[in-house]
């Protein structure tokens, strides 16, 4: 099932996704108004069953999406777990340990909302990625049952400023409303195989990158062992996995993205996720 956070006249809300609309599931349990509640109560099985016999609230194109986990705890991303990327990257993939950053939640907004083009920079980049959102918390938790901590998966756009990140790789990926992710988590039972999963990521409708999943360096298990070594995970974190080879940096000429550019990361299972370029 898919379950989306969003605005829907004026009131901030979550719902299950049927079709074209959304059945507003917030308030329907106790102590239950968010997703992100939602996840800790580990309260989504039920509330797909309350669904299931309701019609929609409200149409998709009705509402303003927001990311599924609008201000998670910890949103910890991974670099060069693509082969080929590191290789344009001129970098050398390291296979003991994932290279991690954090993101702060301003960074990031939701599906069909504008992504900023920063002020101070025009080495605005693209980086389609697929992301994990956590179900069951936890410390040291061992690669062995890191898939039972996963709620689900969501697409997300990495946006770097790639003149900052040369500097401060935390700079680089924290200008505000850089970012994206979304437009919904898509639970985990319904992507049986994440490793049969391709990600596609467009730029005004043209494709920049492509790559299976099954090409990841280090594996969504590892990364969830990694990760929680540093910080205890809770539900509702997010954990981005990693960019293919085709960014803009990469090219000749390189390719940066400007305003009324239209980004789509595209993972056939999970989602589509769309924004449109603004100046900041």
């Amino acid at each position: 099932m898919k379950f989306a956070s969003y605005v829907h006249r004026g009131k901030a809300s979550f719902g299950a996704v049927m079709g074209d609309g959304v059945i507003d599931v917030s308030g329907r349990l106790p102590g239950i108004k968010t997703l992100a509640d939602a996840l800790a109560a580990g309260a989504l099985p039920r509330l797909a069953d309350l669904a299931s016999g309701m019609t929609a609230h409200a149409a998709l194109d009705e509402l303003e999406l927001l990311p599924p986990i609008p201000q998670p705890r910890t949103i910890a991303c991974v670099g060069l777990n693509y082969a080929a990327h590191a290789a344009e990257a001129g970098r050398q993939a390291d296979k003991e340990a994932p290279v991690v950053f954090f993101r702060l939640p301003a960074s990031i907004v939701g599906h069909g909302a504008p992504i900023r083009k920063p002020k101070a920079s025009h080495q605005y980049d693209f980086e389609g990625e697929l992301a994990v959102v956590i179900g069951r918390g936890g410390r040291h938790i061992a690669a062995a049952d890191a898939m039972g901590h996963i709620a689900g998966y969501t697409c997300f756009m990495d946006g770097s400023v790639r003149d900052f990140q040369k500097r401060s790789l935390p700079a680089g990926k924290n200008f505000e409303g850089s970012g994206a992710c979304g437009p919904y988590l898509v639970t985990a039972d319904a992507v049986p195989n994440v490793s049969a999963l391709e990600l596609s990521t467009h730029l005004n409708g043209d494709r920049m990158q492509h790559a299976p999943l099954s090409d990841l360096i280090h594996s969504i298990p590892d990364l969830i062992a990694f990760i929680s070594a540093i910080v205890s995970l809770s539900p509702g974190d997010i954990i981005a996995t990693g960019t293919p080879a085709g960014v803009g940096v990469a090219r000749q000429p390189q390719l940066w993205l400007k305003p009324d550019d239209v980004v789509t990361v595209d993972i056939p299972g999970v989602g589509t996720l769309t924004n449109r370029v603004v100046a900041e």
